[in-house]
């Protein structure tokens, strides 16, 4: 008998003061739904009203087997397309569909996706501080306490944040920061973390695309003696052409792609082997379909995946990094946020729990994870002007966030 779509419908909820969205599509088979992540944390209500009003119109009665023609056909059904707003609406429906496969089977989607490559995928966790000495304690504690192979270390947040105010009288408001001062800490952040740490962890660092394109490659220039596994972010997407430059100039390796939403965006990136790793957010380039080709797309030009994995996805969508992170070869190893919060663990069930450095699933149908309604109605999702974008140079002038 053929299962279809009953409904569909967007749970926001935010248990750790960030905005989840979760997309839960129902089934004519009682008892069956699937869980997908779409959380687009700064415009969470466009999520809710493009299921609602859009997707749910377009998809009731389709057969839910048939994920690969339901992808095509939500990408196209508004013509213009890859979008963040549309891509996590489509992310969210395209993961309830693979758990509602996965469950149907009685399979996890790892096994759906050809099994598994590896048994357990390495994780990496942040650790920064106001000075280098300080994010360098906090890195060596974190790694003492969780036994860590890798970890990315920043001082004052992303890209310096709060390294620097500007001293002009009427200040537009934001949050301030100096690109050279930043990158001066972050030379001699790493020049410490080395004498520190020394050579066995795997250093990472995050730009935030903050600095301009000749400064980049400068920074990846005097970072290369520190062997760090990524720097991350170094350009904007805008931008992306000056990865020739520090091809060329230093051996760095490169990881790119939060940002990314449209695949001419990194196509020839990977195809002109200018960056190492590929960091897209799975649910802003539209869920497990799309994520499962391009991994495949990068193994074939030898570029690796660490899928974003920050505060801002649902268990539901690091799950979903841990399955694809199985299942496919090249997978170098996953950011880890702030996933197993107490209240986060508190509306979800079957969260992912790293052990020893790594973390792996539990071989449940589908993704493994549930969620609780109720207890999410506990902690609803806010709408309120986005600060930590609203980024400023010392004179005054924005800077990308």
């Amino acid at each position: 008998m053929k299962v279809t779509i009953r409904n569909i419908r967007a749970i926001c909820t935010a248990p750790a003061n960030i905005n989840l969205i979760v997309i839960k599509v129902e089934t004519s088979e009682p008892g069956l739904y699937g869980l997908g992540c779409a959380t687009f944390a700064y415009r969470h209500e466009l999520i809710e009203l493009y299921t609602e009003r859009y997707m749910k119109p377009l998809l009731v009665r389709r057969d839910v087997s048939r994920i690969g023609d339901i992808w095509q056909l939500m990408n196209v059904n508004s013509y213009w397309r890859n979008g963040p707003v549309t891509n996590n609406v489509i992310s969210g429906i395209d993961m309830a569909l693979w758990d509602i496969k996965g469950k149907m089977a009685n399979m996890p989607v790892y096994d759906l996706l050809g099994g598994k490559c590896r048994d357990k995928i390495a994780i990496y966790r942040h650790a920064s501080g106001s000075t280098p000495e300080e994010a360098v304690d906090n890195a060596q504690r974190m790694v003492s306490e969780q036994g860590l192979k890798y970890v990315r270390i920043q001082v004052n947040g992303y890209g310096g944040v709060g390294g620097s105010q500007t001293s002009h009288e009427e200040k537009q408001d934001g949050i301030y920061m100096d690109p050279s001062k930043y990158i001066s800490d972050t030379v001699q952040l790493f020049d410490r973390a080395r004498k520190v740490m020394g050579d066995e962890i795997e250093l990472c660092h995050d730009v935030h695309e903050r600095i301009a394109p000749v400064e980049a490659v400068r920074l990846a220039k005097r970072l290369e003696k520190y062997r760090l596994f990524f720097l991350e972010d170094a350009l904007s997407p805008e931008q992306s052409d000056y990865f020739r430059n520090i091809r060329q100039l230093t051996t760095t390796p490169i990881a790119m792609g939060e940002l990314f939403n449209n695949p001419k965006e990194w196509d020839y990136l990977i195809a002109n082997r200018l960056i190492d790793y590929i960091r897209c957010h799975i649910s802003q380039i539209g869920g497990v379909t799309p994520a499962y080709k391009l991994a495949h797309f990068c193994e074939a030009f030898g570029v690796r995946t660490i899928w974003h994995g920050p505060g801002d996805v649902s268990p539901v969508g690091h799950a979903a990094n841990v399955h694809l992170d199985l299942a496919t070869p090249n997978a170098a190893c996953q950011e880890w946020g702030n996933v197993n919060d107490e209240r986060l663990m508190d509306v979800f069930s079957g969260v992912p729990e790293p052990k020893d450095g790594y973390v792996t699933v539990s071989g449940a149908p589908g993704f493994g994870v549930d969620i609780d309604e109720e207890k999410a109605k506990k902690y609803p999702a806010v709408n309120t002007v986005t600060l930590w974008t609203q980024v400023r140079n010392p004179d005054g002038s924005l800077q990308t966030p």
